[in-house]
């Protein structure tokens, strides 16, 4: 049986620190609105089709001006049509995209977000303190290429399976984990919510909470249950990332956190010495705000 997990006190303390200094974290009904609608139906993995208890999309309103005018924010988006969605098909990064990726590191750590992971890394003797080793770390970790299907040649990194989200032999959705990148493809009609997943305790989530699990079909495929973040910067799930990546050499690793109301679980793949793929998964919210 697998053991059940504890709550890791240290990183929740962290993560909460890292949660009041994201001040670009985008507020629920303030920032942005989403229309949960119904419960999903149960999907096979690999399926095409699935029952849309959503006629309406996710997503109601975004702050487009907050998106493009925080640097972080829109340092991202540029990145996420730097890539060839299909695993198999080999990725060629141009020079405008490297430095458009080196924009975005040096965007985010600017943030408190960054500088408090970044001493925290230091302090364990994960990182090193100079920050251009530091940025070199996350470029290697984030936006390195590396092959998930044999002989295809480089085909993924962790940026585009975490935040962009790819597609294997036409058949299965691998990642898109970021609500960014969800509002932008539903936005232009490339992404078709289904409906929410319920979670065990709680038969409804709310349409304040920023942590949600989804049904959805994007390139005619259909993605069972996809959690994310809803409103948080990237940097603050850069933070989160990359510090589990960093604590544990496991194939997979998993921590159980509590940040403000939700205890989650936050998940992380390494594919060698990069990042396969990370997101949270909601266990409980409406706890008491222990940290």
């Amino acid at each position: 049986m697998a053991r059940r997990l504890e709550l890791n006190h240290e990183l929740s303390k962290l993560f909460n620190e890292l949660w009041d200094a994201d001040v670009n974290r985008f507020v629920p009904g303030k920032d942005y609105t989403i229309d949960l609608q119904e419960k999903a139906g149960f999907v096979q993995q690999g399926s095409s089709v699935a029952r849309d208890s959503a006629s309406e999309p996710l997503f109601r309103y975004v702050n487009e001006e907050r998106l493009k005018s925080i640097k972080t924010f829109a340092a991202f988006v540029s990145l996420l049509d730097n890539y060839e969605t299909s695993t198999g098909v080999a990725e060629v990064i141009t020079p405008q995209e490297m430095a458009e990726n080196n924009r975005f590191l040096d965007a985010i750590l600017e943030t408190e977000v960054m500088k408090l992971t970044h001493q925290y890394l230091v302090r364990k003797n994960w990182s090193k303190p100079s920050l251009n080793d530091f940025k070199s770390q996350l470029y290697d970790i984030w936006f390195q290429l590396y092959t998930r299907e044999k002989g295809k040649g480089p085909d993924s990194c962790g940026f585009e399976h975490v935040f962009v989200g790819e597609t294997k032999h036409g058949k299965e959705i691998l990642g898109l984990h970021n609500w960014v990148q969800f509002y932008l493809q539903e936005k232009h009609k490339q992404i078709d919510y289904k409906g929410y997943v319920a979670r065990r305790e709680k038969s409804r989530p709310d349409e304040d909470d920023q942590v949600l699990s989804l049904q959805f079909s994007w390139k005619g495929l259909v993605k069972p249950v996809g959690s994310t973040f809803i409103g948080v910067s990237p940097e603050f799930e850069f933070a989160l990332y990359t510090i589990i990546f960093l604590q544990s050499q496991e194939k997979v690793t998993r921590e159980m956190v509590r940040i403000e109301e939700y205890e989650l679980q936050i998940v992380v793949y390494r594919h060698g010495k990069y990042i396969g793929t990370a997101y949270p998964v909601l266990l409980s919210s409406n706890n008491e705000d222990l940290y």
